[in-house]
């Protein structure tokens, strides 16, 4: 007899949007104010605050390219709200 959690179901779908919402990451929109070197950005959000961000791995991967002035979905952490990860360029 096999047990599954709720949460292992979930995992095993393995979509992006499933991990993020279990993690309690905070998706906001903002714009691309500097790049920075090693890939960071700083990123000013809709509220006018201003955060450190990366790029995910997939956008990486995809070669997907961040200019200043783009906006963009960062994904904050509820433990350190001053740095983010870049999971999406508005085209």
């Amino acid at each position: 007899m096999m047990i599954t959690s709720v949460a292992a179901g979930s995992k095993a779908t393995g979509k992006a949007e499933d991990m993020a919402k279990k993690d309690g990451a905070i998706e906001v929109e903002g714009r691309v104010v500097e790049p920075l070197p090693n890939a960071m950005f700083r990123v000013e959000l809709e509220n006018g605050h201003k955060v450190l961000a990366h790029i995910s791995g997939k956008m990486r991967q995809h070669y997907i390219r961040i200019l200043p002035e783009d906006r963009v979905v960062v994904e904050l952490s509820p433990y350190d709200l001053s740095r983010g990860r870049i999971v999406y360029r508005y085209k």
